[in-house]
């Protein structure tokens, strides 16, 4: 007999793992009441903060999955369990990369290279599982009309897996390290996912993003 996938258990158990990915940014972040302390670990501080909410932008873009399509099978469970995984990998390099920019980790070319790397894998990583979530929505559902947006994001977090193979062949190449180069080519998502958005609605006149 088979039993219906239960969506309710699948999102409180990744809101746990997210809720435990939090709890490890702030790890080793301490503070005994000295305010000089604290002022000198602002650095850390403005790192966490990014950290956390870059954690909650992953927290937003899993919670619209279920909101846009809420369609679970064991491949989709499979692809979450992977996405929690790789998010957790991800807090700690994305972390170590902002306390390097603010200065409060001395760091060396080869090392702000590895960063950019570590970076550049987790953040594809990421958006590769939610763009196989969306493409398996949609390949289950393509006989319903909604089932475009599925392809419409699976398309658009495609981009993002794309742009950052981009960033790690140059910080493989090492070409920019320097100047962040690796870091800034993150700035293409938005030219083109709103090429992406505006060639989806022509194609697609009906579909509402």
């Amino acid at each position: 007999m088979k039993f219906p996938h239960n969506t309710g258990r699948l999102e409180a158990f990744s809101d746990g793992v997210l809720a435990f990915a939090a709890t490890l940014l702030v790890v080793g972040f301490e503070w005994d009441g000295n305010f000089e302390v604290l002022r000198a670990k602002g650095t850390s501080f403005l790192a966490f903060a990014a950290s956390f909410f870059v954690l909650v932008a992953f927290w937003t873009v899993h919670y619209n999955y279920f909101r846009r399509s809420g369609y679970v099978d064991n491949w989709i469970i499979a692809i979450n369990t992977l996405l929690l995984f790789f998010i957790l990998y991800y807090v700690f390099p994305l972390k170590s990369l902002v306390s390097s920019w603010l200065g409060d980790q001395a760091i060396t070319k080869e090392g702000l290279a590895n960063l950019f790397r570590m970076y550049g894998l987790g953040f594809a990583l990421i958006f590769l599982c939610f763009a196989g979530m969306y493409f398996r929505s949609f390949k289950k559902l393509r006989a319903i009309e909604p089932a475009l947006i599925s392809l419409f994001y699976a398309r658009h977090f495609s981009i993002y897996v794309l742009v950052a193979l981009l960033s790690m062949v140059l910080a493989f190449a090492q070409v920019g390290i320097g100047i962040g180069l690796p870091g800034f080519i993150y700035g293409l998502l938005g030219p083109l996912c709103y090429w992406h958005s505006q060639w989806f609605k022509r194609k697609f006149k009906d579909i509402d993003l």
